[in-house]
């Protein structure tokens, strides 16, 4: 237990340590296509990035590692604005080198079951996202991207604090959806 608390600390303090804040993927950008195994409410599932487009836009967020402090206040923050992405017609999913057990209960306790997080433990999709932490290469950097229904980036934002990426996110598809208004079914 002691073990794990140090470990822990350590790679708190390790990905801590300030990154600028600056897109990865440049807005506009073709966003890589991908589906990886996922969790939703600790339901085990395999989420395709193209069939969650068709629905609307998607907001991808990498974050280091489930259960650490920064993670755990990121996912709880996403949870909690659940609501309003969906009423912007967005989806979310988180994305990690985790693996998809740690990935199962992760999406219960601190996702609270309100969206899902996948696992991406070759990192593959880390590395095509330009999301692979910088001092850290085993873990993702903490980078959001808003990515649009024509499957292009149309937000991105980095940034080690866990503090803005929600509200920048909701921003940006506030922006969006302002010339993109959701199509109410017709009578």
């Amino acid at each position: 237990m002691l073990k794990r608390a140090l470990t822990s600390l350590a790679v708190a303090a390790a990905l801590a340590t300030p990154l600028l804040a600056h897109a990865e993927l440049p807005v506009g950008a073709a966003a890589p296509d991908f589906s990886a195994p996922a969790s939703l409410g600790g339901e085990v599932f395999t989420f395709k990035l193209a069939e969650a487009l068709k629905q609307g836009p998607v907001v991808l967020y990498f974050y280091p590692a489930a259960f650490t402090q920064g993670c755990t206040i990121e996912a709880r923050n996403f949870a909690e604005a659940i609501d309003d992405y969906k009423a912007l017609g967005a989806s979310v999913i988180g994305v990690s080198a985790d693996d998809i057990d740690t990935l199962r209960k992760f999406s219960v306790s601190e996702c609270r079951g309100k969206f899902a997080v996948a696992a991406d433990e070759n990192q593959a999709i880390m590395k095509a996202y330009d999301a692979v932490h910088d001092r850290r290469p085993d873990y993702a950097k903490r980078v959001s991207y808003v990515i649009l229904p024509d499957h292009k980036v149309g937000y991105a934002y980095t940034d080690m604090s866990p503090d803005r990426h929600v509200a920048n996110t909701l921003q940006a598809l506030r922006d969006w959806r302002a010339s993109h208004p959701l199509q109410t079914p017709k009578k």
